[in-house]
C-alpha cells in the first residue's frame, strides 16, 4: 500500500511538475511573440509629406506678387513660385535666411541661407553653393515668370538646421544671378519677399 502511495504520490509530483513548464514555456513564447510585433526603430525616419503655401509681396517699388508653394514627398523638397509684375527677362530667386519682410526693401531677411558656411554659386557646383541659391528664371513679355525646384537637400520642419527650410525667408530679385559675385550673385534689389515659411 505504502509503495502505492509512493507511486502516486510521485505521479502527482510530475504532472504538477509538468504543467509549470508548460505554462513556462508559453510565458516565453509570449514574450517572444510580442517582441517579435513591435515597431522596427527606423519607422520613426520616414519622412513625412507636407504642403506649405505662401504669398510673395511687392518690395522696393516694384509690383511684384505671387505666391510659392512648397511640398514635401518621398524625402525630397518642391518648390514651384508663380509672379507676376516682373520686367521682362531674367530674375534671380534665392531663399534667405531671416524669415522677416517687415523692411521695404526686403534687407530685414538677412543674406542668402548659408547654414553649411559655402560661398555663393550655382547650385551644386563643385566650388560650393549656398542651400539659398535657388537660381535664375525668366519673365515673359507681360511680366509673368514660374520657377519649380526640387532637391533632397532640403526639409520641412525635419530640425535639422542644414536642411529645414522653416523659418526662412524666399526674395525675388531685379536682376539675374551671375553665380560668381560674393556674397549674393549681384542679382540687385530685392523686388518681393515671401511671407514666412512656416508648418
Amino acid at each position: 500500500m505504502k509503495k502505492i502511495s509512493l507511486l502516486l504520490t510521485a505521479c502527482v509530483l510530475v504532472a504538477t511538475l509538468s504543467c509549470k513548464n508548460d505554462k513556462k514555456e508559453t510565458e516565453k513564447v509570449v514574450e517572444t511573440e510580442t517582441t517579435e510585433i513591435e515597431a522596427p526603430a527606423d519607422v520613426e525616419t520616414t519622412a513625412e509629406d507636407k504642403k506649405i503655401k505662401i504669398a510673395l509681396n511687392a518690395k522696393s517699388g516694384s509690383n511684384v506678387t505671387g505666391n510659392a508653394v512648397f511640398r514635401q514627398e518621398n524625402g525630397e523638397v518642391t518648390m514651384i513660385a508663380i509672379m507676376s509684375g516682373l520686367e521682362p527677362g531674367t530674375h534671380a530667386i534665392h531663399l534667405h535666411e531671416t524669415a522677416d519682410c517687415s523692411s521695404d526693401d526686403g534687407k530685414s531677411t538677412g543674406g542668402h541661407w548659408n547654414p553649411t558656411g559655402q560661398p555663393h554659386g550655382e547650385w551644386g557646383a563643385e566650388a560650393g553653393y549656398h542651400k539659398g541659391d535657388i537660381g535664375n528664371f525668366n519673365a515673359d513679355d507681360k511680366g509673368n515668370g514660374t520657377i519649380s525646384f526640387t532637391t533632397d537637400q532640403w526639409c520641412i520642419g525635419c530640425g535639422d538646421p542644414a536642411k529645414d527650410i522653416l523659418g526662412k525667408a524666399i526674395i525675388v530679385h531685379q536682376g539675374a544671378d551671375d553665380f560668381t559675385s560674393q556674397p549674393s550673385g549681384a542679382a540687385g534689389a530685392r523686388i518681393s519677399c515671401a511671407g514666412v515659411i512656416e508648418d
